[in-house]
This record gives C-alpha cells, structure tokens and sequence, in this order.
C-alpha cells in the first residue's frame, strides 16, 4: 500500500484514526482551558507541543464526559492525599513544605486555580531566591541562622509534644551541666 502526502499530512491522518477508533473527537480549534502562553509574544502555546504522549492521553480522557469526572474525581483525591501528607510533616524537619507543593502539582494537571497558585508559589520563591543572591554576606548569614534557630526550635518542639522528651534537659544530663 503506497501512503502519499508529507510527513504532517499523515500525522494528521493517523491522529484521526486513532480518534474515529476510541470513538472521540478533540477540537483542534480552541486552546485547552489551561493552555500557557508565550512568555514573549502572549501567544498560546498548544498543549501537545511540549507536553507529549502524556498531554495526549489526557486530552483524550477529557474528550469522554466519563472519563474527564473520573480523571477530574482521581486527581482530585491523589492530590488532596498529597497535600494532607505535606500539611502533616511541615512541622517535622524534612521536605513537608515540598510535598505541599506537590500535591498543588497534581492538582494543576487538572484544576485551573491550583496552576494559577502553582505559578504565583514558584514565582514568588524565585524572587526571594534572587534577593538572597543580591544581598551581601552579613545579611544571607543572619538570614541563614534565623532558618537554622527556627528548624531547631520546630525540631524541639516536636519531640517534645510528639514523644515527651525535652532535648534541652536531656542535653545538659549528658553532658552533666
């Protein structure tokens, strides 16, 4: 069988046919509802241009009224369960903080304010990074031990109320002060 056209003429063809055969149809003519634009030029960036194989079989779920509640139900728990997780350990030491931030992650892939808020968080902890980075070292020094007594006030904290042990006195018993 001789296929005739360019390469783009059958990708186009091919994706139809995988189409007609799941029995869905995307439209190609809006962008999704949460499309990115173009830093530079304000332009939408079409979803499958960066996000591959993975952003196509989303596109294709969401096509089936089933399929989009359930992705939108599962998305929905996997990262409320996320988030419940990050909330738990942000007082412990460890990426509590990170793990919040995950979950917001998961969120994102299918709820338009979690992006939004996805976004503003990464922004904004860019642009405390830079100041950091500007400053001169007396000031990211008293900044870093501020961080450092804080940790150390939640790691005490923790123990304390998690397990009843008082580092402080069980310190100065060791080392017999």
């Amino acid at each position: 069988m001789e296929q005739m056209g360019t390469g783009t003429e059958l990708a186009t063809a091919s994706g139809e046919d995988e189409e007609r055969r799941h029995g869905v149809t995307l439209d190609r003519g809006s962008p999704p509802e949460n499309s990115e634009q173009d830093a530079r030029t304000g332009v939408p960036i079409p979803a499958t241009a960066h996000r591959g194989r993975v952003g196509e079989t989303l596109d294709l779920i969401r096509a089936n009224p089933t399929g989009r509640m359930i992705l939108r139900i599962s998305v929905a728990i996997a990262g409320l369960a996320v988030v419940a997780l990050g909330i738990l350990l942000i007082p412990l030491p460890g990426p509590g903080w990170f793990i919040v931030i995950g979950g917001l992650a998961i969120w994102a892939v299918e709820f338009t304010w979690a992006k939004k808020l996805l976004n503003f968080t990464r922004r904004n902890v860019r642009a405390w990074t830079s100041w950091i980075g500007r400053q001169p070292w007396p000031l990211r020094s008293v900044i870093g031990a501020v961080g450092l007594v804080f940790v150390a006030l939640v790691v005490w904290a923790s123990v304390k109320f998690s397990f009843d042990i008082d580092l402080i006195t069980e310190t100065r018993n060791v080392f017999g002060w």
